[in-house]
């Protein structure tokens, strides 16, 4: 599959480690890697504000929309539109929907149609291919 924004895996890593990024974001990204549930930095994070692409910026989801699913990983129940990008996951002997960043290809983690709110859906995302943006004050 081909996104708007292509780099080479060095140029991930580089860019990734420029930003700071959590070690293990190349791997959750590019290799479509899971962090492991509970301790990603944003598990338990509920300030406002928006969710975007670790490697590329790309908005994905406002912190309205996030929620504890008791899971051990950020979800959301609604994407901004067309951030995302869906793919049939047929690894680990389950069929899943992945969810990439639709600019750069980016892996995020899964959506399951188990979520509470009106959506029924829940985005389950590694917090590794995540950045906090909070919101800002308005004068």
């Amino acid at each position: 599959m081909n996104f708007p924004i292509q780099k080479t895996d060095a140029e991930w890593r580089e860019l990734l480690a420029a930003k700071g990024a959590e070690p293990r974001a190349f791997d959750v990204t590019r290799h479509a890697h899971t962090e492991r549930p509970y301790t990603g930095k944003y598990e338990q994070v509920w300030a406002d504000g928006s969710y975007h692409c670790v490697c590329c910026g790309n908005t994905l989801f406002d912190a309205k929309t996030k929620f504890d699913a008791g899971c051990g990983w950020p979800s959301f129940s609604q994407a901004l539109p067309g951030a995302i990008t869906e793919i049939t996951d047929r690894t680990h002997g389950m069929v899943r929907v992945e969810t990439v960043c639709s600019q750069c290809g980016a892996h995020l983690g899964h959506v399951f149609d188990d979520g509470p709110t009106d959506t029924g859906l829940r985005y389950c995302m590694n917090s590794a291919s995540l950045e906090h943006s909070p919101k800002k004050d308005t004068p």
